[in-house]
């Protein structure tokens, strides 16, 4: 029998929001990033456009300030997507997706508290 895969969708990213029309906003992703659900997104304070938070920088984007809830292909321009852009919210850890440069524990508990700051709780029991 095949085994099927499947990406990991909004409802394995967001456990809990407190009303979409409140916390979710649509938003413009910078070029250049086929961008997964769950994706940990920084605002580019410049041009107001997201792309993933980095580990460190100096254009606004280093902050973590939301989440990304559907896959969103934005290799060859900018794109649109939806965000959960505040709570109160709570998501699932293990369905955060975080840029190349959050690769240690620190790094990542930083992108957690960033989150923690507007409302995103990660859980790892959600």
């Amino acid at each position: 029998m095949p085994t099927l895969t499947q990406a990991p969708s909004q409802g394995d990213v967001v456990k809990f929001q407190f009303e979409p029309n409140y916390t979710n906003e649509a938003i413009t992703l910078l070029l250049g990033t086929n961008y997964k659900s769950g994706s940990v997104l920084g605002k580019i304070t410049a041009s107001g456009k997201y792309k993933l938070a980095t580990a460190a920088g100096a254009d606004g984007a280093q902050i973590a300030s939301a989440v990304l809830l559907n896959p969103v292909d934005a290799t060859a321009a900018d794109a649109t997507g939806v965000i959960l852009a505040r709570g109160p919210a709570i998501v699932s850890k293990v369905a955060l997706v975080f840029d190349a440069t959050v690769n240690t524990v620190p790094l990542t508990a930083t992108k957690y508290a960033e989150l923690t700051a507007v409302g995103i709780v990660p859980r790892t029991s959600a």
